[in-house]
């Protein structure tokens, strides 16, 4: 086991050395624009501020970014950054199954509950994003060593605040703007086509192991979305939630009920429509009004049931669109 250790620190520790010696030779102080005459490469670093209050210094034009939670993976690759290393989604293998085919070259290093800082440190990477939904947070010190860390938000951040605290680690600020923009402007036109869905009670829930949980709550990607086009929540899933997920007891179904019940797991669409098939032989899920109105909808779950950024929210708006536009 010593030996194990040994290695581990090794391998670390001489990653460190490398990115310590890249910093040295590009320098420090505030983004000047600057470029190594030889190689044309950015020479420059900027100090930012993190969400725990910790200036940073990161390349001002990072090359080899790994992103430790889901909501930094979803916002870097909107950006048109793709990570050298990434989290997998919550509960899954891989990454979140919306994002895999714009991540497809990363490597997984991590998980919500943890990092596998071997093979992070082998990456050799020059800054490392993450925020308080991964509980990999608490390994900040130790991700310092390897290269400059930035945790991009508190848990619970409003969505859009989180997404462009890491457009500037990314050095990409003006690019986040246009994106929200153009967001905010499709958000405002499907508002607008709402017709008798207007101000309709709308429950998210993730349908796991044969019972559901709320999901969505607060200021993240589904329940911003969901107020910014006016529509109500089951006043179960009102406010800020308590966690990520929080489970319903099956005695207590009505609970979830609404004019719609947008349904998912973790995964694909295709596990969400297994789930709904199994939720569909529960007493009583028979009884929901969304239900007898053929108002349910199965949906892509990996970009509605976990935590998320600009991508995520995108699916979430099309989903609403075309269930209650059409």
């Amino acid at each position: 086991m010593s030996s194990v250790r040994a290695s581990r620190r090794t391998v670390v520790t001489s990653a460190a050395a490398v990115v310590a010696g890249a910093l040295l030779l590009t320098g420090c102080g505030e983004d000047d624009g600057g470029s190594d005459s030889a190689g044309g490469q950015a020479s420059s670093t900027r100090r930012v501020t993190d969400a725990t209050g910790r200036q940073v210094e990161v390349p001002a034009a990072p090359k080899k970014v790994v992103t430790l939670s889901e909501p930094t993976l979803d916002a870097a690759l909107a950006l048109g950054v793709e990570p050298v290393g990434a989290t997998a989604g919550r509960g899954q293998q891989g990454v979140s199954t919306y994002l895999a085919a714009k991540a497809g070259k990363a490597d997984v290093v991590a998980t919500v509950a943890e990092a596998d800082m071997e093979k992070l440190a082998a990456l050799q990477p020059d800054l490392i994003l993450l925020d308080e939904t991964t509980a990999v947070k608490k390994e900040v010190s130790k991700l310092e060593s390897i290269a400059p860390t930035v945790v991009t938000a508190k848990l619970n951040e409003d969505w859009k605040k989180a997404f462009t605290a890491t457009a500037d680690a990314l050095n990409q600020k003006a690019a986040a703007e246009k994106l929200l923009s153009d967001f905010d402007a499709d958000v405002a036109a499907a508002k607008g086509k709402l017709g008798e869905n207007a101000g309709a009670v709308v429950s998210v829930v993730r349908w796991q192991n044969k019972a559901p949980s709320a999901v969505g709550r607060g200021v993240g990607h589904v329940g911003a979305t969901l107020t910014a086009l006016g529509l109500d929540r089951p006043k179960d899933q009102q406010g800020a939630g308590t966690g990520h997920s929080e489970p319903v007891s099956l005695e207590k179904l009505s609970t979830i009920d609404g004019d719609w019940l947008f349904l998912g797991t973790l995964g694909e669409k295709t596990d969400g429509e297994k789930a709904y098939a199994e939720a569909r032989k529960v007493p009583n899920f028979g009884k929901l009004k969304a239900e007898r109105e053929g108002h349910v909808v199965v949906v892509q779950g990996s970009a509605w049931n976990s935590a998320g950024g600009p991508l995520a929210a995108r699916v979430v708006l099309d989903d609403l669109t075309a269930a209650l536009t059409s």
